[in-house]
């Protein structure tokens, strides 16, 4: 019988955070936040698209990720920034313009909010993703001239 109710009580709260309001809203100023990515996040104008007020949303992302709209989607755009940092080949991008694609305007607190974040500077990211792509492309062309037939 404790087995029938533990699963029934699984199925509601799965039913649950299907149906939940806040996780929508919250999922649906996501998709809105990071669609303009390169563009800072303005609150109002999410909250003007989504047809809530301020408070609305903000209890909203507090009860999801117990943050205020505003910080995790700066995180999200914060995690975004290093994954280019790390994918980009450092020839061809600059933090600079890795943090403006992604639209932190401020470079200084881009800067210091990702090394707390982080644990490095951006600069250090892009510095160490650059030798392995180096590496990568230097093993493929020593490869490429060591078997002719490739």
């Amino acid at each position: 019988m404790k087995i029938h109710l533990t699963a029934k009580t699984e199925a509601e709260s799965i039913r649950a955070a299907r149906n939940n309001p806040c996780r929508d809203l919250v999922g649906q100023a996501e998709i809105l936040a990071l669609a303009e990515v390169d563009e800072p996040i303005q609150i109002s104008a999410l909250c003007a698209a989504l047809s809530v007020s301020e408070r609305t949303l903000r209890k909203a992302f507090h009860r999801i990720h117990g943050l205020p709209p505003c910080r995790h989607l700066r995180m999200l755009r914060l995690k975004q920034a290093r994954r280019a940092l790390i994918a980009t080949d450092g020839h061809l991008s600059t933090v600079t313009e890795i943090a403006t694609c992604f639209g932190f305007a401020e470079l200084g607190r881009f800067s210091v909010e990702y090394r707390k974040v982080f644990g490095e500077s951006p600069s250090q990211t892009l510095h160490r993703a650059s030798p392995a792509t180096a590496r990568v492309s230097h093993t493929a062309d020593h490869q490429d001239r060591a078997d002719p037939y490739r």
